[in-house]
């Protein structure tokens, strides 16, 4: 019973100094890049600024989303000292999850936005209402709720993907896993209860996930 306990505790540990906070500091940094992408693209202005930001936008979107996380995150731990960027591995693994998340949720943002019906729009400045405030106070809410279960289900698999950082040194609770069944040969043990902890966040994510979702719905 001691070797079970023994070997949940670094995991558990891992889970609360690493992979929540990895999580939630990634997710935040992710949004807010995927709402300034989302509001670029849809930005209808025809200026040469402006299209060369949609253009980066779209670039920065093909590159995140056509290449795998795990490369992403070798580029920026162990790509960038080649060219005298060296980063704490904490610090690497939130970029890269950060940028994966920007360029995911933009495209979920995007939609959001674009699926609020144009009348609200107009009924906004019907109130006198300019553009800045009819979409903070009008369409942001609704595309709020059109978008939270698409974006809770990202953090949830943000989550689950926080066991990638591992490979760039990050004591999050999967390598705190490997480190335990590299000691003790029992793989399938400490990888099993790995998987335990994993699956208790998400269930307790995946709750929350409701109660918000039925929160929104109710005042929305």
């Amino acid at each position: 019973m001691s070797n079970y306990i023994e070997a949940f505790l670094p995991m558990i540990k891992g889970a609360i100094l690493y992979t929540i906070p990895l999580s939630i500091i990634s997710f935040i940094c992710g949004i807010a890049i995927g709402v300034i992408v989302a509001l670029i693209r849809i930005n209808h202005s025809k200026n040469p600024l402006s299209n060369l930001a949609k253009a980066i936008c779209q670039f920065y979107i093909s590159i995140i989303r056509g290449t795998p996380l795990l490369v992403q995150l070798f580029i920026i731990f162990y790509g960038l000292p080649n060219i005298g960027i060296t980063l704490d591995p904490f610090i690497s693994a939130i970029i890269a999850f950060s940028l994966s998340i920007g360029a995911y949720s933009s495209e979920t943002i995007r939609a959001s936005i674009l699926a609020v019906p144009k009348g609200q729009w107009e009924a906004g400045w019907s109130i006198g209402l300019t553009n800045s405030d009819t979409f903070i106070k009008i369409i942001a809410p609704q595309a709020l709720k059109i978008a939270l279960p698409t974006l809770s289900n990202t953090f949830i698999a943000l989550v689950k993907d926080t066991s990638l950082a591992s490979v760039v040194l990050v004591a999050e609770l999967f390598r705190q896993a490997q480190t335990i069944a590299s000691q003790n040969y029992e793989f399938l043990r400490v990888y099993s209860q790995a998987a335990l902890i994993y699956w208790i966040i998400c269930i307790g994510l995946g709750y929350l996930q409701t109660r918000l979702e039925a929160k929104f719905s109710k005042h929305l």
